[in-house]
């Protein structure tokens, strides 16, 4: 299973420092960001599961970086954890795009529960299929009964491999898996490697992207892998 990855974002390093041991020992990866600015370049950056946001931060404030990760990505759950207990400051942070809000100080299994309760209702909300016969996923649909792929209602004919490789990249948009992972999940074994892995997404992208060379798809993450954005 993919490994959750959660940015913290606080002033306060021993604060962030907690929370980081909190959900690493919960099997999460964590990433940490001291002021907004840098949360919002963090952000533009990679991919992350979740984001939990302080209000106080030296630079923008919290509400600011939540309305900025609203308007730049709908599909990324945002958790303020905040010292302030007002009702005005809760209903501030839900306006400005929130999906929940828990003040300090929090219970680490509290705070580990919701986290992955967000990311995966996000993920269920995300995922809203035509019906159960099909994946959808932005103008492109799988016939999961035909395995038939089409485009804008076009079909494209793609071989079986490649098949496989849409259909994982589809039932997991938006995020980003290694060539490794790729190969664990797609091939299951089978005999591969990774230049065969790199070519079959090479094959893929001039099937499916308008502009092969500028993919607006099936990106790659340099350094890391493979995405799949919709």
């Amino acid at each position: 299973m993919k490994q959750l990855k959660v940015l913290i974002v606080d002033d306060e390093e021993m604060v962030r420092k907690l929370i980081a041991k909190v959900l690493s020992n919960d099997g999460m990866l964590t990433y940490q960001a001291e002021n907004g600015k840098r949360a919002l370049e963090m952000i533009s950056k990679y991919q992350f599961d979740l984001v939990l946001l302080d209000i106080g931060l030296p630079d923008l404030s919290g509400y600011e970086v939540a309305e900025t990760i609203r308007k730049k990505d709908l599909q990324l759950p945002t958790i303020f954890l905040s010292g302030k207990t007002e009702e005005s400051d809760i209903i501030k942070a839900l306006d400005a795009g929130a999906d929940s809000y828990i003040t300090k100080p929090f219970s680490p299994s509290m705070l580990s529960a919701q986290v992955k309760s967000k990311i995966k209702r996000r993920r269920e909300i995300s995922y809203i299929p035509v019906d159960k016969n099909y994946l959808v996923r932005g103008p492109y649909k799988l016939d999961l009964k035909t395995y038939q792929f089409y485009k804008k209602d076009l079909e494209i004919k793609l071989t079986s491999k490649e098949l496989k490789l849409i259909k994982f990249f589809m039932e997991n948009p938006n995020q980003v898996f290694s060539k490794e992972e790729l190969y664990h999940h797609v091939w299951q074994g089978t005999d591969t490697d990774d230049n065969s892995i790199t070519v079959y997404v090479k094959y893929l992208r001039n099937k499916i992207e308008d502009e092969p060379s500028k993919p607006k798809y099936l990106k790659t993450v340099w350094g890391i892998g493979y995405q799949f954005t919709v």
